[in-house]
């Protein structure tokens, strides 16, 4: 989901009601203290009246790092700045992430995992809640329940699982059933995430886990519509239809219409096939269009493919 999960996605996702809070890309942590901007390039919500998105969905801001002494130092820079929680990233499986000591290379030594914690909410103390994000382990699930017993012991006030291991990256399944161990042990709210495409899988994971809440990462973008979906249902007891191609159409739009004022036309270009692969996997019309233009970087070329009326891609490309 990196490069695709900006302020503007998240004000395009939280339009309507389902969401109860956002996060945002992680900001990387070495050894020094970051200044501002990159905190504004991360999460320009801080320059808001309300750290929320334009529809009043609170927005999280997210560190990575290894180093507690420097996460501590810029957990107090976002508090400044005005930040009203800080998430802690222990769940990141990417090779470069881990290589060099953040993610879930961390999960591999649980002290290491509460010493980050601790540091940072020594740093914020009770002005902000610190909450923490892990995997079920790195190579195995033999420290899951370990590493989020350390989460909590460091000062975390929930924790997100995700119910894989980092070897396991996002191949299914997701392992529900244990984040159920893990709450079951916990006196913090633990949140479920991993795998959550329907609103079968909603319930599912709340099912197996038992916990409250999910988290939707992936699946957002797969389907902008289900947070709406799994709240109606929520409230009403029905369901609504599947997402159609032109509702997919105009969000993908709108996304393009905010990014240009900002970014060259071909990364756009290249934001919205990335966003449009995320959605082929779960809708056949949105496995059609990347297949008929993936190969197109102009960016108006692939706007106007995606207006297309559904069922005529493949003349319009060809014309």
């Amino acid at each position: 989901m990196e490069g695709v999960i900006d302020a503007h996605t998240r004000a395009l996702l939280t339009r309507e009601p389902g969401f109860d809070w956002t996060v945002t890309e992680f900001v990387r942590v070495v050894d020094a203290r970051l200044p501002p901007r990159v905190f504004y390039k991360h999460c320009p919500e801080l320059l808001a009246p309300a750290l929320t998105t334009p529809s009043g969905v609170p927005v999280h801001l997210q560190l990575l790092g290894s180093d507690p002494e420097a996460l501590a130092a810029n957990a107090t820079q976002a508090l400044t700045l005005g930040a009203t929680s800080i998430d802690l990233n222990f769940g990141c499986p990417a090779k470069l992430v881990n290589r060099h000591d953040g993610g879930a290379s961390l999960l591999r030594d649980p002290a290491r995992v509460r010493r980050v914690v601790a540091a940072v909410h020594g740093a914020v103390g009770d002005a902000i809640p610190v909450t923490a994000k892990i995997r079920l382990g790195f190579a195995d699930r033999r420290l899951a329940l370990a590493c989020a017993l350390a989460a909590q012991a460091g000062g975390a006030r929930q924790l997100v699982v995700h119910a894989r291991t980092r070897n396991e990256g996002y191949r299914p399944p997701a392992h529900w059933e244990w984040i159920g161990r893990i709450r079951s042990r916990l006196s913090i709210p633990v949140v479920a995430n991993g795998d959550i495409w329907s609103l079968e899988d909603y319930w599912r994971a709340r099912t197996l886990s038992g916990c409250r809440d999910v988290m939707i990462g992936r699946g957002a973008l797969a389907d902008p519509w289900l947070a709406p979906r799994i709240r109606h249902w929520q409230n009403t007891g029905e369901r609504l239809p599947e997402t159609p191609w032109a509702a997919r159409a105009e969000i993908l739009g709108r996304f393009a219409e905010r990014q240009r004022s900002t970014l060259p036309p071909r990364v756009v270009a290249s934001l919205i096939k990335q966003w449009l692969n995320h959605m082929r996997a779960r809708d056949a019309e949105s496995a059609r269009r990347f297949e008929a233009l993936k190969r197109i970087n102009d960016l108006d070329a692939l706007l106007a493919g995606l207006a297309v009326p559904q069922g005529g891609i493949e003349a319009a490309v060809e014309a």
